[in-house]
């Protein structure tokens, strides 16, 4: 397995902690009768437990940029260390966004997600070169 996809499948089981942060979390705000029912009307989690909750929709959406990326260098055979650095970066990112963003870290929150984009960014470009 390249560097690169290990990269990924690690982010891929950060997504699942986070998914279990954020449910621990919300079910404690909401209570368990609220969290197993239909949620017919939407609930809205607002402290720790909405943060924790967008910070797994931000993952969501930045690891389909990232996996796209580490398909297409590990298609292409285009691994190499500058390649596997930037996947080690995006994880690192990613690791360090999710306490960040829980606690509510204004600016350093923005400035770790810019940094998992643009290794992202300059791993797609590696592609293209």
């Amino acid at each position: 397995m390249t560097p690169e996809l290990t990269a990924l499948t690690l982010a891929a089981l950060l997504q699942v902690l986070q998914f279990a942060a954020y449910s621990v979390a919300g079910n404690r705000q909401v209570g368990p009768q609220t969290a197993l029912g239909p949620r017919d009307e939407p609930v809205h989690l607002t402290g720790t437990a909405g943060r924790l909750q967008r910070a797994l929709t931000n993952h969501f959406e930045g690891l389909i940029l990232f996996t796209i990326a580490c398909v297409v260098i590990a298609v292409s055979d285009q691994s190499t260390p500058y390649t596997a650095a930037c996947a080690w970066t995006y994880l690192a990112a990613r690791i360090l966004y999710v306490p960040a963003y829980a606690l509510g870290l204004s600016p350093w929150r923005s400035l770790i997600w810019l940094v998992g984009l643009v290794a992202t960014l300059l791993m797609l470009l590696a592609a293209l070169t």
